[in-house]
């Protein structure tokens, strides 16, 4: 009866720790995603600043002629 019952109950010891990881890999992967999301509004905000610096280059260029 000893090993069925240690059978058992490693056998549940191994689900909660897959349970566990589980949650861990749901944790960063949110992480990652937000870290994502920013960095992309970073780029994207400095595109935007880009543009309009070399808007104002091209008007400086034209004015010169």
């Amino acid at each position: 009866m000893f090993w069925p019952m240690l059978a058992i109950a490693l056998g549940f010891l191994g689900i909660a720790v897959l349970g566990v990881l589980g949650v861990k890999v749901f944790v960063e992967a949110r992480r990652l995603g937000r870290q994502v999301t920013a960095t992309t509004e970073r780029i994207n905000r400095a595109s935007e600043e880009l543009e309009q610096a070399a808007t104002r280059l091209a008007a400086t260029g034209d004015s010169l002629r």
